[in-house]
């Protein structure tokens, strides 16, 4: 009989109980038959039937929705992000099968499925959003990793408990970070370089200059500031966009959302036969 989404939820839990804390208490948790997680002080998170669990004690909004999110899960599936995972990969093979690999931002899950199911890095993993979409998404299509929706700034986990970090296009709240961090660990950051998703960029926003260019610098050197830099590696490529994904193209990334409905309507008439990926991989641990 196969098993139900809660059922590897709980597992994933189990195994991990002792690395999750509280988020807004910080004790410890305990894991009940439900599938609920209950802390010390009694504040107690429900395991839904979908396997995913809700932290924030209040509505969380996020404009990454199922259809968005679809389509970039439909591009990452196919290797639009094959290099920066394969370089990320490197960076992780000292992961054991007892560390937990947390992706935080996680989208839809495909990097953690990956990493998992491709590039077979050995861990435990979790990944979590803002985005309910995209955590119900997660849990649909991946069994590999814990999958639950929390905020950046109040991860529920216990100090130092944390192998790893993946920070992948997304926000970043480095106290936090560094505090569920383990001493010895990482924290892998990729940002955009200055071509990332040129295309995109042209195609939507041809007569405004002012977004035709992209600057990482304040991301970078917040970085630097909070972290001990290891390395940085900068991967760029062309990825090559075929008729049958040029609508899933226009449509992975955040980008389009200011773009004016002619710019949207003259996009589509406008196809490319490649996609600029142009990223810079942060690898940082603690000072």
């Amino acid at each position: 009989m196969l098993k139900k989404k809660k059922e590897y939820a709980k597992e994933h839990l189990a195994t991990n109980i002792d690395k999750m804390a509280c988020p807004k208490c910080g004790a410890g948790f305990s894991l009940e038959e439900t599938g609920s997680l209950v802390c010390t002080n009694h504040h107690t998170f429900n395991l839904s039937k979908k396997g995913i669990i809700h932290f924030p004690d209040h509505h969380m909004t996020s404009d990454y929705d199922t259809d968005m999110l679809t389509h970039r899960r439909k591009m990452i599936q196919k290797g639009l992000y094959a290099p920066v995972l394969e370089s990320i990969t490197k960076e992780l093979s000292h992961l054991r099968e007892t560390d937990l690999l947390v992706d935080m931002g996680s989208g839809e899950g495909s990097f953690v499925e990956l990493l998992d199911r491709e590039y077979h890095v050995s861990s435990q993993k979790m990944g979590f959003d803002l985005s309910k979409d995209g955590v119900l998404l997660s849990s649909d299509f991946s069994k590999e990793a814990f999958w639950f929706i929390a905020d950046v700034t109040n991860m529920p986990f216990a100090d130092h408990a944390v192998s790893a970090l993946l920070n992948i296009f997304s926000p970043s709240h480095y106290e936090e970070m560094k505090r569920v961090l383990a001493d010895d660990g990482l924290i892998i950051k990729v940002i955009p370089e200055e071509n990332y998703l040129k295309e995109l960029r042209q195609a939507f926003y041809a007569e405004k200059e002012d977004k035709q260019t992209y600057s990482n610098n304040k991301v970078y050197d917040k970085f630097v500031k909070e972290l001990e830099l290891i390395k940085e590696t900068r991967v760029t490529y062309q990825f090559p966009v075929l008729q049958e994904d040029y609508e899933s193209i226009l449509k992975m990334s955040p980008i389009h959302w200011g773009a004016s409905k002619e710019a949207l309507a003259q996009a589509k008439d406008s196809y490319f036969e490649g996609l600029t990926i142009d990223v810079l991989i942060l690898v940082g641990k603690k000072k």
